[in-house]
């Protein structure tokens, strides 16, 4: 079998197939995916036996076919992936370990071209970020519908965020279309792309630089089969953001498993200043100063992570800085009621103080996943919020260990 880079593979006994490495469906880089048009990932090896085993004829030793190809259509201008539309138990036991925060800055796809169904030069063509979800999310929406979907490189970051961030952009888009030779692989010039992408992206741009034309599609992927079947025009449902509860919802877990990395170090560091008194340190003080303020730091992550995303439209205020704070003051009114006159005055405040920080602070971290603020309005409330919130803890750390005198 005689390879090169990857680009070719000739078996000897069939057609040299090209595959450009735009196209990359392998687990590695630089990995060879040669096969005949057409052949599902199940048929023979167009050579036979070898000296290694391998499950179809576009693996090798070492490498691996993601699992979301199911076979490589051919062209005249090269071979594509073919992808799975139904999500497999894999994909979706992937989206639940990075909700979590596992793997989050890993969870992507090969940028390039891929197919849904068996599109032709005719077909529409769907522009994607390349994190893995967004993209699930696409190809599910795709079922029953022969399309190219176009992943551009976002670093793993979804499209809203992506596009906030500069990623999802005119240049990227551009470069993508320019690799794949997509002007080469369809006879018509336009390209779909999500109307949460708007932000990085200048349609006016992608048109003189690739000659496409940027059609904005919906808002949620799931109206795609209605956007087609309406010609590739967007209605107003289509164009409305929501943030439901469930949607709000399923931000709390990687926020939660983000801010609890750093959480052992804080609580850590709260132990040690509560052993902080008469007679300069205590083991018996800090365990028990230590646990009471720690308590009121995790209600404080609570509060942020969970209360706020949750009951977001019904704590008071616009700024999320405020909606921590007043999120905090639900978690922390147990606490307040079961130690009230129990510990000094200015103990309680001081935990107080921590808790609203925190809380705060994190309530924040929402503003980039909701259609609530603008990104100069998020920019403008950080500048006020942090050195406020610093401030509190600064404060709120040496009333703690005033308190103990």
């Amino acid at each position: 079998m005689k390879e090169d880079n990857c680009g070719t593979q000739n078996c000897g006994c069939g057609p040299m197939v090209t595959i450009p490495m735009e196209n990359s469906a392998c687990r590695e880089p630089n990995q060879t995916c040669g096969g005949t048009a057409d052949m599902d990932l199940n048929d023979e090896a167009c050579c036979g036996p070898s000296n290694h085993t391998v499950s179809n004829p576009f693996e090798k030793p070492g490498y691996k076919i993601l699992p979301y190809v199911k076979r490589f259509h051919h062209t005249d201008n090269g071979t594509y992936p073919v992808i799975y539309n139904d999500l497999k138990f894999k994909d979706k036991a992937g989206t639940v370990f990075t909700r979590f925060g596992y793997n989050r800055s890993h969870y992507k796809v090969s940028p390039g071209l891929y197919c849904s169904g068996a599109p032709d030069e005719n077909s529409d063509v769907f522009v994607s970020a390349n994190y893995k979800i967004s993209f699930d999310h696409l190809r599910r929406s795709l079922k029953g519908l022969d399309a190219w979907i176009l992943v551009i490189d976002t670093m793993g970051v979804n499209v809203w965020c992506a596009a906030g961030k500069k990623t999802f952009s005119t240049g990227e888009i551009s470069t993508r279309i320019k690799n794949v030779g997509l002007d080469k692989i369809v006879k018509h010039r336009k390209i779909v792309v999500p109307q949460l992408g708007a932000p990085g992206v200048s349609a006016r741009e992608v048109k003189k630089n690739t000659g496409f034309k940027v059609v904005w599609g919906p808002v949620y992927t799931k109206d795609i089969p209605k956007f087609v079947e309406n010609k590739l025009k967007t209605d107003n449902d289509m164009r409305k953001v929501t943030f439901s509860m469930a949607e709000r919802t399923v931000l709390v877990p990687v926020e939660v498993m983000l801010v609890m990395k750093i959480s052992l170090i804080i609580i850590l560091a709260l132990f040690v200043i509560s052993g902080f008194g008469p007679g300069i340190f205590g083991i018996d003080r800090m365990v028990d100063r230590g646990s009471l303020i720690s308590l009121f730091f995790l209600s404080g992550i609570f509060a942020g992570a969970v209360v706020t995303p949750v009951f977001l439209p019904f704590l008071p205020g616009k700024p999320f800085a405020l909606k921590g704070i007043f999120a905090a003051l639900i978690s922390t009114a147990p606490l307040v009621y079961f130690y009230h006159g129990k510990i000094a005055i200015t103990g309680l405040i001081a935990m107080l103080l921590v808790a609203f920080a925190i809380s705060s602070y994190l309530a924040m971290n929402f503003t980039g996943a909701t259609p609530y603020t603008s990104p100069s309005g998020v920019e403008k409330e950080m500048r006020k919020a942090i050195p406020v919130q610093l401030t509190s803890v600064i404060i709120a750390l040496f009333l703690w260990v005033f308190a103990a005198f």
